[in-house]
C-alpha cells in the first residue's frame, strides 16, 4: 500500500494527547533575565549625569545617571570604598564602574557602583579629598602639633602678593587696631604655576629670620577666587612648609565658604584677611578697651553691688512676712478647703460613674434576653435555609448543563458519530483486533466490518 493511502486510512488514535508547552513564572523569567545580564555584560563602565540622588539613612546611596536619551538606576552601598561619595550631587558628570544585574523584587535592571570618577571640577575636588586623606593620615591635621598663638604680638611676618588686596585690607585694619604692631613682608606670588614654591619658600626665609630676631606669627594670605585660584594653597610643599615651620601660622585664605589644605594645616584658621588681622589684634584691642572701660566699671560694680543689699534686705523683709504663723495658718485653712472641693468632686465622680456603668449592665441585660436571642436565631436559620435553597437550585443546574455538555463532547467523539460520516471499522472476526495494514490480513482471514446500520463479514483474498 503506497504511502498516501496510508496517511488516508491510518486515522491514528481517537483522542489525541494535549499538547505540552513551557511556561515561566515571573520569579523564574527575572532570575534567567538577571543570569544573562550578569553573564554576558557583567562589570562595565558607564557615564552620564547624576540625577535623583537620594542617601539614606542606612549609609546607602539610591540615584541615577542619564543622557539625551536614556537614563540607568544606580545604588552605592554603605560598604563600597569610593573615596569622593561626599562629592557627588545632582547634575554631577560622573564614570561609574560597576555591575549590571536585575533588582528583582521590582524587575529592574540597575548599576551596583564599585568605583566613581568625577569630571570636570570634580577631578581637583578628587586631587583635594586624596591629599587631604594622606596628610591626615600623616597627622599634619592633628589638634596635637598646633602651637598656641601669642596673646599680645609685636612683630609679625606676612607672606601674600604685593599687588593683593588682601595685603592693604590687613594693613588698613592692623593700622585701625594695633598701629605699633611692627610688620616683616615676605613677597610672593598667591597663583599660578609655581606660586605653592614661592610661599614655601618665603613661609622658609621668615624662620630663619625668627632665628635671629623676633618673630611672633606668620600670617599666610590671599583674597577669594575660584577653586583653581587658590589650588596654590592645596599643594603638599605649602603644607609641609606650613608644619614645619617653628613660628605659629595663620591661615587667611579666600572668603568664608573657602578652605584649603593651608587652613588644616595651619595653627589656626581665618574666614578672611580682615578677619585674620582681627584675631591677631584681638587682644591688644581688648586690653586697651578693658583700660579704658576700668574706671565706668569700677563705678557700675559700687553701685550695683549697693542695689545688690538693697534688693537682699527686702527679700528677707519678704521672707519673714510669710514664715508668720498667721500667715501660715491662713494657708492651711485655704488648703483644707480646696480638699474638701477635691473630695465632693470626687464623690460627684464615682456616682455618675457607677450610674452609667449599671445603666451599661442593664442595656447589655436586655440584648441578651432570651426571646430577642430565639428571634435572631430563627432568623438566621430562615436565612440559612433560603441561601440553601438556592444554591442547591444553582448546583442543579450547573450539573445538568455540565452533563449535556459531556454527553455533546461524547456524542461527538464516538465510533458511531465515525462510521455515520461514511468511514467503517475492519475488525479479525475471530480476534476482534481492528485491522490497521494488510500485513494484519492475509489470505483466508475471516473478516468483519462495521458500518453505520450494521456489519459484513467478508474473506480476505
Amino acid at each position: 500500500m503506497s504511502k498516501s493511502s496510508q496517511s488516508k486510512w491510518d486515522f491514528g488514535e481517537l483522542f489525541a494527547e494535549e499538547e505540552t508547552r513551557d511556561v515561566f513564572t515571573v520569579s523564574d523569567l527575572t532570575t534567567r533575565v538577571k543570569r544573562t545580564l550578569e553573564n554576558q555584560i557583567g562589570q562595565i563602565w558607564v557615564e552620564g549625569e547624576i540625577s535623583n540622588l537620594r542617601a539614606q539613612a542606612s549609609g546607602h546611596m539610591y540615584f541615577s545617571i542619564k543622557d539625551a536619551r536614556a537614563q540607568l538606576t544606580c545604588v552605592l552601598f554603605r560598604g563600597t570604598r569610593v573615596g569622593q561619595r561626599e562629592l557627588m550631587e545632582d547634575g554631577q558628570k560622573v564614570v561609574l564602574q560597576g555591575d549590571l544585574t536585575v533588582y528583582e523584587q521590582r524587575g529592574q535592571y540597575q548599576l551596583i557602583v564599585r568605583a566613581v570618577e568625577l569630571q570636570g571640577v570634580g577631578a581637583l575636588h578628587v586631587k583635594l579629598e586624596k591629599l587631604k586623606a594622606k596628610l591626615q593620615a600623616e597627622g599634619l591635621f592633628d589638634a596635637e602639633t598646633k602651637q598656641e598663638l601669642p596673646r599680645f604680638p609685636q612683630r609679625i611676618g606676612i607672606v601674600t602678593s604685593l599687588t593683593a588686596a588682601a595685603l592693604r585690607d590687613v594693613l588698613h585694619v592692623i593700622h585701625r587696631r594695633q598701629p605699633s604692631l611692627q610688620i616683616i613682608l615676605a613677597a610672593s606670588r598667591v597663583q599660578g604655576q609655581g606660586a605653592e614654591n614661592e610661599i614655601a619658600t618665603a613661609i622658609g626665609q621668615l624662620n630663619r629670620w625668627a632665628l635671629s630676631e623676633t618673630l611672633d606669627l606668620i600670617l599666610v594670605t590671599r583674597g577669594g577666587g575660584s577653586l583653581e585660584d587658590l589650588w596654590a594653597f592645596n599643594e603638599e610643599a605649602v603644607a609641609r612648609a606650613i608644619h614645619a615651620s617653628s613660628v605659629p601660622v595663620v591661615s587667611a585664605v579666600g572668603h568664608e565658604v573657602d578652605f584649603t589644605i593651608s587652613d588644616f594645616v595651619a595653627d589656626a584658621r581665618a574666614a578672611t584677611p580682615s578677619a585674620a588681622a582681627e584675631i591677631i589684634t584681638a587682644a591688644a584691642v581688648t586690653l586697651s578697651d578693658s583700660l579704658a572701660a576700668t574706671g565706668e566699671r569700677l563705678t557700675w560694680l559700687a553701685r550695683r553691688r549697693r542695689e545688690s543689699f538693697k534688693e537682699h534686705t527686702v527679700t528677707i523683709t519678704h521672707r519673714l512676712g510669710r514664715c508668720h504663723p498667721r500667715r501660715r495658718l491662713q494657708e492651711r485653712m485655704q488648703r483644707v478647703d480646696e480638699l474638701h472641693i477635691d473630695l465632693q468632686r470626687a464623690a460627684q465622680g464615682h456616682r455618675q460613674k457607677f450610674s452609667t456603668h449599671w445603666r451599661g449592665l442593664a442595656e447589655r441585660l436586655l440584648r441578651v434576653h432570651p426571646e430577642l436571642v430565639v428571634r435572631h436565631r430563627r432568623q438566621q436559620v430562615a436565612q440559612l435555609a433560603a441561601r440553601l435553597h438556592e444554591r442547591k437550585g444553582h448546583r442543579l443546574d450547573r450539573a445538568a448543563q455540565r452533563l449535556t455538555r459531556l454527553v455533546d463532547r461524547l456524542r461527538l467523539l464516538g465510533p458511531a458519530n465515525v462510521l455515520a460520516r461514511g468511514y467503517s471499522i475492519t475488525q479479525n472476526l475471530k480476534s476482534k483486533k481492528v485491522i490497521r495494514s494488510v500485513k494484519d490480513a492475509p489470505s483466508g482471514t475471516r473478516l468483519s466490518t462495521q458500518l453505520f446500520d450494521g456489519s459484513v463479514e467478508s474473506t480476505a483474498e
